[in-house]
């Protein structure tokens, strides 16, 4: 498979393509923890992230403020984006349809790790 591909007619150096693509390589950064989950749900939309879609999550990442995460809340697990303002954390939809969460004091709250990319199959 090419590393790259022009949207045109074929190149005359299609005889000396890279090597192929690994997506192990470009997609995982520590295998131990990352793991794969399907997307339920439209709340993430906005964001490029569709009913079907593979997101790739890293455990080994800690949250940093606005990044996408798969997180455990009371029980049931959700995709939204990490927010943290004066001491209080919420998680974002990234779809005006859906509501913010916001992470309440005595919540079972849990990030389970960083996506850090997603796959989508046609």
């Amino acid at each position: 498979m090419a590393s790259q591909a022009e949207c045109g007619f074929p190149s005359p150096a299609d005889d000396h393509l890279d090597r192929p693509l690994d997506f192990n390589e470009l997609l995982v950064t520590n295998a131990a923890a990352t793991f794969a989950v399907r997307i339920a749900g439209e709340s993430m939309t906005g964001v490029g992230l569709f009913p079907g879609d593979i997101a790739v999550v890293d455990r080994s990442r800690a949250p940093a403020e606005g990044s996408i995460v798969l997180a455990l809340l009371d029980g049931e697990f959700t995709i939204k984006r990490y927010r943290t303002k004066g001491g209080r954390v919420w998680l974002q939809a990234e779809n005006r349809l859906f509501k913010n969460i916001e992470i309440k004091e005595g919540s079972d709250f849990e990030v389970w790790g960083v996506v850090s990319a997603s796959i989508r199959k046609f």
